[in-house]
């Protein structure tokens, strides 16, 4: 019994005696915003010269919820606290409080740009006291903005009593302090940042940063500008030209009239996962013609290929099922009077160009709203691909001769008829041409379709003017100089061969866009849609070829060769079969960026393909080049995996990886490996020396 109450006697003495951990407070939640919580953290450690302690407060935001910070950009408002120093029944033994902020991500939503933290950061703290032996009370406010679609602004109450010197250091919570620390600017090692001035262009309302990279400058680069309270600063045009940065971004202020020569910013830069904060004085100056001339250079280049691409987009197999009308036109204007030919075909063109603006405009709402964009997105849609099944069908059972499509009279229109002389129904071919051509690609067409979706709305207008430009060039040249219809062959029977040679184009364009509904509808369902447009040209077609024969006695080969050929077509799509196991020999594997990095540093090398079952360049690279030796052989050796990314349904992973290399459309193709772990893109329409020549770069060490 004795030794039992000298052991109680010891613990009661030892428990006595042993320092008081570090403290955090519970986690703080407001019942007006379920979805945030916060807590005030403690190291324990101190700085007995500064009698500054060591501090975080940590907040926790669950779903799409974020908070903001210090500049919080076109909205929101920044996370503050009131300490209430020398206030009664406030903080005591406070001196100072000071609040460091880690870096930010710029956040884009509904067209706004505002910087913050997605699920919430931790904030490092730097509370310096009056006198490290006495005891210190907090007694704060915290009034925290959390947003999603909708914003919450809620308080805190953050109340603390500790002696600092009676502390021990808290290896957790030193730990969550210190990684904070690491991502504030100001406390990041050497990174060989270095900001060289900020210059103000009265004139344009621009602020231009000049920056330096020791170590080069990586992918993901930004430069924010704050400091100034009542001025906001748009998202910069970043020029790199070696290890010189340059950004060029818009002011503006609600206060109109301002100058901000001689006023003090404060300049982050952001190169991958290094950062550097200096403040600056602003000196007046203007944009330097390097970038002037080299921003106009760009452009005109882009222009230049813009129109290049949209030129050859005429020779791409999406749009030769839209020769019918193309030809029907050519063939109509023959004999006709030179004014009435020339002003058919600048209809087209007008159509053709219209409708690349009614794409402009489409991307553009897109990318306002934060939605994904791309070239050819609008096929991922199940009633986009529906309503252009139904219009080729119709299209395809006019050429047939089976019906005309007539507006009302007033309007004095015929939709889309080889023999209608208005404007109307060339206007309307024109713009059908232009939603066929966009599930191709094209060389230099992808180039200049990155840079529209990229760039401000001015460029992305004027790059999509372009593109319909340069579709539209043989109706242009056609409507300048139509001379040139003399060298079409006189008409006659021959034409009513080519309509239904151009009909049946246009059927096969409908079944195969029917095919793309199968991951949307039965199988079943597929089956009749398919069948119905099929029977109806078929039967029609059987007609005008034996016009003799009863209708009726046409209708039963027309269903036998209806089904024959909707049977064989879902076949060879493989509409029967569960999952898509066709003939493909390659073990593709789904696209990962952690997988490419993993596999790479192993040294293997990665060919990617991403790809949609709507993109007809796709196919046609998978027939011509992938599913053909010698790159399908490459692609089966041991050291090289074939992984897939699929683009048919609307995939936000799919998206942020084709943005990170620069492109907004399919198909794409890029080769990673221990010679290239940044990868090797490839051009649109591949070719078995190029994919070989990547392979071998990529495989070297």
């Amino acid at each position: 019994m004795l030794m039992f109450f000298t052991l109680c006697l010891a613990l009661t003495l030892l428990f006595l005696n042993r320092p008081a951990y570090a403290l955090s407070t519970d986690w703080l939640i407001n019942p007006q915003q379920p979805e945030a919580r916060v807590r005030l953290h403690l190291s324990g450690e101190e700085d007995s010269d500064s009698r500054q302690l060591s501090a975080a407060l940590e907040v926790q935001l669950s779903g799409d919820w974020k908070t903001y910070w210090r500049s919080p950009g076109e909205a929101g408002i920044p996370p503050e606290v009131d300490w209430r120093i020398n206030q009664q029944q406030g903080s005591s033994n406070v001196e100072n409080v000071e609040w460091l902020w880690p870096v930010p991500e710029r956040i884009e939503m509904l067209g706004l740009h505002t910087f913050g933290y997605k699920n919430g950061t931790v904030f490092p703290l730097l509370i310096q006291v009056e006198d490290l032996s006495e005891p210190v009370s907090i007694n704060a406010k915290l009034q925290l903005s959390s947003c999603t679609t909708i914003c919450v602004l809620t308080d805190y109450d953050i109340r603390l009593d500790f002696t600092p010197s009676e502390l021990e250091s808290d290896p957790e919570a030193s730990f969550l302090i210190d990684k904070a620390l690491s991502q504030v600017p100001t406390y990041m090692p050497d990174t060989g940042l270095s900001t060289e001035s900020v210059v103000w262009d009265k004139g344009s309302n621009k602020v231009i940063v000049t920056a330096h990279s020791e170590t080069g400058w990586e992918k993901e680069v930004d430069v924010i500008i704050d400091g100034q309270e009542d001025i906001t600063f748009s998202v910069p045009d970043i020029k790199v030209q070696g290890s010189q940065l340059q950004a060029v971004m818009d002011a503006s202020s609600w206060l109109g009239d301002y100058d901000l020569s001689e006023e003090k910013v404060t300049v982050t830069l952001l190169n991958g996962d290094s950062a550097l904060e200096k403040s600056l004085s602003v000196k007046k100056g203007s944009v330097s013609s390097l970038t002037n001339d080299s921003t106009t250079t760009s452009l005109i280049v882009l222009l230049g290929l813009a129109l290049l691409g949209g030129l050859i987009l005429n020779l791409m197999p999406c749009v030769l099922p839209v020769l019918g009308m193309k030809l029907s036109s050519v063939l109509h204007a023959s004999g006709q009077e030179t004014s009435l030919t020339r002003k058919q075909f600048l209809s087209s063109a007008a159509g053709i160009i219209f409708s690349f603006w009614l794409l402009a405009i489409f991307l553009w709402a897109l990318k306002l709203t934060g939605n994904s964009i791309g070239w050819g997105i609008q096929f991922q849609n199940p009633w986009f691909i529906g309503f252009m099944v139904a219009v080729t069908a119709l299209f395809a059972a006019n050429l047939m001769d089976m019906f005309e499509i007539r507006l009302p009279s007033f309007l004095s229109t015929r939709l889309a008829t080889t023999g209608d002389n208005s404007t109307a129904g060339h206007f309307v071919q024109g713009m059908f041409a232009t939603l066929l051509a966009t599930p191709c690609s094209a060389p230099f067409l992808g180039t200049a379709v990155a840079f529209a979706l990229s760039t401000n709305s001015f460029n992305l207008f004027a790059i999509f003017t372009a593109l319909g430009v340069g579709l539209a060039l043989p109706y242009l040249l056609i409507a300048a100089k139509p001379a040139l219809l003399k060298w079409m062959p006189k008409p006659g029977h021959w034409m009513i061969n080519l309509r239904r040679i151009l009909a049946l184009m246009l059927l096969a364009t409908t079944l195969w866009l029917t095919s793309l509904l199968q991951a949307y509808l039965p199988v079943y369902l597929l089956l009749v849609i398919a069948l119905i447009p099929t029977l109806l040209i078929l039967h029609r077609l059987l007609i005008s070829m034996m016009p003799h024969s009863g209708k009726g006695l046409l209708l039963l080969p027309a269903l036998f060769l209806s089904l024959a050929i909707v049977l064989f077509g879902a076949w060879s799509t493989g509409l029967f079969t569960p999952e898509k196991s066709t003939s493909d020999s390659l073990a593709w594997q789904p696209l990962n960026e952690q997988e490419i990095a993993r596999m790479v540093a192993e040294g293997k090398t990665v060919f990617v393909d991403v790809t949609a079952d709507w993109c007809v360049t796709c196919k046609a690279n998978k027939i011509r080049v992938i599913d053909r030796d010698p790159t399908n052989s490459l692609l089966q050796q041991v050291n090289v995996i074939p992984m897939k990314g699929d683009w048919t349904r609307p995939s936000e992973e799919i998206n942020a990886y084709l943005q990170k290399n620069g492109r907004f459309g399919v198909p794409f193709n890029i080769v990673y490996g221990p010679g290239a772990p940044e990868g090797l893109p490839l051009p649109v329409i591949l070719d078995h020396e190029t994919v070989a020549a990547a392979i071998q770069q990529a495989s070297s060490r």
